[in-house]
C-alpha cells in the first residue's frame, strides 16, 4: 500500500522520461506476471506468451481505427479476444507434454505474427498502426499514467485472489505432482486451459494498456523475441514467488533504458544476464531474499526446481 502511494506521488516531482519509463514498467510488469500464472505456478511452458499481448493491443487499435465504437467497448474486446485466442491455442497445446507444449505454441504464435506482418489491408503490416485516437482524459502523459497504474492495480489483485483461491491452489499442485492429482481425481488438463486462459486474458489487459501509453502497435508485439525477454523477466525476478515478475520487469526495463545509452547492443546484454542468472541466481532475485530469510520459501523454490 506504501508503494501504491509513493506512485501516486511521484509524476508531479519526476521528468516527464521517467513518469514514461515508470509507466512501461507497469505495462510490462503485468505482462510478466501474466506469464507466471501460468509458468511459476503452473509449470506450464508458455513459451510464446507474447502473441497474446499483441492480439490484445491490434485488437483494441483495429476497433479504435476501423470502427466507429466506443473507446471503452474496445478496452473491454481486447482481453475477451487475447483470451480467445489463449483458449482456442490451449486446447490444442495442452494436450501435449512440457516441452512440445512450448514448441507447438511458439509455431502457432508465430503463424498469427506472419498474419499480422503480411495482412497490409487490415492490420498495416510491417508499418503497423500509428495514431490511435485515445479519449480527451487519456490524452496527457500524467493521466495515462494514472490510469495505468489503478488498471494495474486492480489486475494485481485479481491475480493474487485468483492464485489464493482454491483453483491456484489447485494449479500449484498440479505444479508440483500432476500425476498425483490425476490420480485423486483432479481433470489436470482442464485447469491447465483454464489458467491458459485467465493468464491470456490479463496479458490483453496489457495489451490495452501498452496502446493506451503508446498510440500506436506494431507487428514486434507478437514476435518471438518479446516473448522471451518475458520469460527472463519471470526468470530474473523469481518465477516462484508472487512479486517477483514484477522486480524482474522493472530490472528488465531499466537494463533497457539505461544500457541502452551507452551501447547499441542490448541483446548482448541480455544474453550475458541470462547466463549469469542459471549459473549464479537459478531462484530469480526475489526467490533468493525469500529462500535466505524464509525457509518455507526456501522449500517452495527447491521443490519447484526438481
Amino acid at each position: 500500500m506504501a508503494i501504491f502511494i509513493v506512485l501516486l506521488v511521484l509524476p508531479p516531482i519526476i521528468p516527464r522520461f521517467y513518469t514514461y519509463i515508470l509507466t512501461l514498467m507497469f505495462v510490462m510488469g503485468l505482462l510478466a506476471m501474466s506469464l507466471n500464472m501460468v509458468l511459476g505456478h503452473g509449470m506450464i511452458f508458455q513459451f510464446h506468451h507474447g502473441v497474446f499481448y499483441g492480439v490484445g493491443a491490434y485488437t483494441v487499435a483495429l476497433m479504435l481505427t476501423k470502427t466507429s465504437l466506443p473507446v471503452w467497448l474496445g478496452f473491454a474486446a481486447a482481453p475477451i479476444a487475447a483470451a480467445v485466442v489463449g483458449l482456442l491455442i490451449g486446447w490444442f497445446c495442452v494436450r501435449l507434454t512440457r516441452l512440445y507444449f512450448g514448441m507447438l505454441q511458439i509455431a502457432l504464435g508465430s503463424l498469427l505474427y506472419v498474419i499480422v506482418f503480411r495482412w497490409y489491408d487490415f492490420t498495416g503490416g510491417d508499418d503497423g498502426i500509428y495514431g490511435i485516437p485515445m479519449p480527451s482524459i487519456l490524452s496527457s502523459s500524467k493521466n495515462s499514467y494514472y490510469f495505468i497504474l489503478i488498471i494495474v492495480a486492480i489486475s494485481l489483485m485479481l491475480i493474487y485472489l485468483i492464485l489464493k483461491s482454491p483453483f491456484g491452489t489447485t494449479l500449484e499442485a498440479i505444479r508440483d505432482n500432476p500425476q498425483r492429482c490425476e490420480a485423486v481425481g483432479v481433470n489436470v488438463r482442464r485447469h491447465q486451459l483454464g489458467a491458459i486462459v485467465i493468464a491470456t486474458f490479463f496479458a490483453g489487459i496489457a495489451g490495452v494498456l501498452f496502446v493506451v501509453l503508446e498510440k500506436f502497435v506494431h507487428p514486434d508485439l507478437l514476435f518471438w523475441v518479446l516473448s522471451l525477454e518475458i520469460f527472463i523477466m519471470c526468470l530474473l525476478g523469481g518465477w516462484f514467488t508472487f512479486t517477483g515478475p514484477l522486480l524482474g520487469a522493472a530490472i528488465m526495463m531499466a537494463l533497457r533504458t539505461f544500457v541502452g545509452i551507452y551501447t547499441e547492443y542490448w541483446t548482448l546484454i541480455l544474453g550475458v544476464i541470462l547466463i549469469l542468472l542459471i549459473f549464479f541466481l537459478p531462484e530469480g532475485v526475489m526467490g533468493y531474499f525469500l529462500a535466505k530469510f524464509q525457509p518455507r520459501a526456501k522449500e517452495v523454490t527447491e521443490r519447484g526446481y526438481e
